[in-house]
């Protein structure tokens, strides 16, 4: 298997940065802050090679005499070493920005050897306070942890507009806790395909979103529908359906729950951590209850009733069999309950419902990463 690296930046990253910009005496270094503690459990509990990168301008020159820096630097990487933290390689730079060398972050000129088949820099993180670090990742295909403590350092270095390196950065912070929670509860992707006589489905889900959606079944209303799981699940949710309406609203809305259940169930994995179970709201006169557990059996218990034929474009009696089909997708349990007298209002507190019962059972604890079953698996 090949192996994620953590390439990560010194000053400004695990110690705290100085106004001249160079850490020469031990009345200047500061460990930034959390991160000896957390970035020993990075070491012990994950799976990530440790490599040191950093530009120390100068270094070996009059400006930056080495015997001024090793005593410090030598102090930094054995305390680190102490708590568990052991960098595999430490890579210093010692040129000046004017001189352009490729091995100067954000060049990779240091860093040759990880383009080979051995190292997996798609999952492989720059951690760093510079948008030079920033670039770095983006020049070695992995991806940035932006240490922003709002200093700017790096601006005028990167080759690129700052709007470029956007995309590069999986997390911005400047609390090693987050971060550690962050590279620990990996985001949960997943993507599904369901291509039938009936209909073409694409979907594709974060678990670990934002409530980012991009829905079109053809059918208005269901897309609404769709989108508040999205939206009250805090979950990103693509999904493209191409189906055949000229028959009838049937098949797109089963075969797309059964996608939805199939691409839930995927990105859950393993479901270590997961809370596993999970809401009731009101919404005006209605009150809508769900209760679901993501257990590996499916059923559903269906308590609503519809006095209106459809809702939008939407069959009401389709509502249960989308409930049903995702429950045979994802495996899992579902009891819904809805009361109320305006029907449009009493389905969509179910989906937004079921949307928050959803963003409670896949809820984790980064440090309780264990199965919540006494049967071992789930």
């Amino acid at each position: 298997m090949s192996k994620k690296v953590l390439f990560i930046d010194r000053d400004g990253t695990i110690i705290k940065e100085t106004i001249d910009e160079q850490i020469d005496s031990f009345e200047k270094m500061i460990f930034y802050p959390k991160c000896i503690p957390f970035l020993s459990k990075i070491a012990q509990e994950l799976d990530f090679e440790l490599v040191m990168i950093t530009n120390q301008d100068g270094l070996g020159t009059a400006s930056f005499p080495e015997e001024t820096f090793w005593p410090v630097h030598n102090f930094i990487i054995n305390t680190y070493a102490n708590e568990g933290v052991v960098f595999d390689q430490v890579f210093l730079d010692r040129t000046f920005p004017y001189e352009n060398a490729p091995t100067r972050k954000p060049g990779t000129g240091l860093l040759t050897q990880y383009f080979s088949e051995e190292y997996d820099l798609a999952n492989s993180y720059v951690i760093g306070d510079r948008l030079t670090d920033v670039e770095l990742a983006k020049n070695l295909g992995a991806k940035a942890i932006f240490i922003n403590d709002f200093t700017h350092l790096g601006t005028n270095e990167i080759s690129v507009k700052k709007e470029e390196l956007n995309s590069c950065i999986s997390l911005e912070t400047n609390d090693w806790q987050r971060i550690y929670e962050f590279l620990k509860l990996e985001e949960r992707t997943a993507s599904v395909s369901r291509k039938t006589n009936e209909t073409d489905i694409q979907i594709e889900l974060n678990l670990d979103g934002t409530g980012k959606s991009n829905i079109q079944t053809g059918l208005a209303f269901f897309d609404h529908m769709l989108d508040q799981i999205a939206r009250h699940g805090q979950m990103d949710l693509t999904i493209q359906v191409k189906g055949d309406l000229e028959v009838d609203e049937h098949h797109t809305i089963e075969d797309t729950a059964i996608a939805l259940g199939e691409v839930f169930a995927k990105a859950l994995g393993n479901k270590l951590g997961i809370e596993r179970y999970g809401f009731c709201l009101p919404m005006d006169d209605c009150l809508a209850q769900v209760a679901i557990d993501f257990g590996g059996r499916n059923w559903l218990v269906w308590n609503a009733e519809f006095k209106r034929e459809k809702i939008g474009e939407m069959p009401t009696e389709m509502f249960y069999h989308f409930f049903k089909s995702f429950t045979d997708g994802a495996r899992a349990n579902l009891n819904i309950k809805a009361e109320g007298i305006n029907e449009h209002h009493k389905i969509e507190a179910i989906f937004k419902a079921f949307a928050k019962a959803i963003k409670v059972a896949v809820k984790r604890d980064a440090d309780k990463m264990i199965l919540p079953s006494t049967k071992g698996m789930l």
